[in-house]
């Protein structure tokens, strides 16, 4: 069996049973001991849908008011006369079969791909390559637009894509351990509001049934919704 540290034994007896509101969850979070690096606050949400039901799974992408804390290495299909601005706009990389071309060969240093319509016909090559690893751009996800600056300045700055796994379970990052708390209430909020938002109209009963928030090496609080 693992071993359990001093500091993990510690923190699982202060851990709340109950449910807590919102910024008393994050108070509750903000009170455990916590390793010398600053840590992400992640949350997961466990849903009332059926997620073999097409008409009930969830994919999106969410930019939270006060941040996340990162970045993204992001690269950009686009035409010619965009490179300039998507480059401009903080991609790594942008071009079109060139960089398509780029990732054939091996190329894997990005975390998101952005791409232009116009150029999902020539991405499309890539989808035995990006797919598997969620990359493989989706207007869905927000991925796929005509203004590729702006979508490359958003994933830059920290814009995240979603979808739910098997289990019918969202995950997000919320911010850092450092963020103050009022900040992570606050992004905790427009995370839960958007997932509100974007019930599907075939999902019945509860809806959120579950949710929990907790840092990278921290035992997770149960928050009320």
């Amino acid at each position: 069996m693992p071993k359990i540290s001093k500091r993990h034994r510690a923190n699982q007896s202060t851990t709340p049973k109950q449910a807590l509101d919102i910024p008393s969850a994050v108070a509750a979070l903000k009170k455990f001991k916590g390793p010398k690096f600053d840590q992400s606050v992640n949350v997961v949400v466990h849903l009332g849908i059926d997620p073999k039901q097409a008409d009930q799974a969830l994919r999106g992408s969410i930019s939270l008011p006060k941040g996340t804390g990162r970045s993204a290495r992001v690269v950009c299909f686009c035409s010619g006369d965009k490179v300039a601005d998507a480059k401009a706009a903080g991609a790594v990389e942008a071009g079109a079969e060139d960089l398509v071309s780029k990732i054939e060969g091996g190329w894997m240093d990005f975390d998101v791909a952005v791409a232009s319509p116009d150029m999902m016909r020539v991405v499309s090559r890539l989808g035995k390559v990006l797919g598997p690893k969620g990359l493989m751009p989706s207007p869905k996800a927000g991925t796929v637009t005509p203004d590729v600056a702006s979508a490359v300045r958003e994933y830059s700055a920290g814009k995240q894509e979603f979808r739910n796994d098997d289990g019918g379970n969202i995950h997000c990052v919320i911010g850092k351990m450092s963020f103050p708390e009022g900040d992570l209430a606050t992004n905790l909020e427009a995370f839960i509001a958007h997932i509100n938002r974007i019930r599907p109209s075939a999902a019945k009963g509860q809806y959120i049934k579950k949710c929990v928030i907790s840092g990278t090496m921290s035992p997770g609080v149960l928050v009320a919704v």
